[in-house]
């Protein structure tokens, strides 16, 4: 199998998973801030890129460059995102109560009661 066989093949992956991106934001299934979008995208240019550059078609190949860097810009900004909430979310902790009967200490049953109290 020759190089340019093997760039063929990842040209049809890049191009098969970009329709699927396409297709999973415009159905509704992913949004366009997601990190599968996203990843989906670069996966794509990133295949189309190798085509691009193995054929010497190099608009085609700046083109997916910057698609690279749209997409890595998104998906930071996706991360950077997630993290602020989750630093900002309320942190709980669990209190539990643990209450027994009075009955003999082999047939004691413990049963336990949790409750989560937002930490201030």
């Amino acid at each position: 199998m020759s190089l340019m066989m093997v760039a063929t093949a990842l040209g049809w992956v890049g191009a098969l998973a970009g329709l699927v991106a396409y297709a999973m934001v415009s159905r509704g299934r992913w949004n366009a801030d997601s990190l599968a979008f996203q990843g989906t995208n670069m996966l794509a240019a990133v295949t189309m890129l190798t085509v691009a550059a193995s054929n010497g078609v190099w608009p085609s190949a700046a083109a997916n460059i910057a698609a690279i860097l749209i997409g890595a810009n998104a998906v930071a900004t996706v991360v950077r995102a997630k993290k602020r909430r989750t630093e900002s979310a309320p942190t709980l902790t669990v209190v539990e109560d643990i209450e027994q009967d009075d009955q003999e200490p082999a047939a004691q049953a413990a049963v336990g009661h949790r409750a989560y109290a937002e930490a201030a």
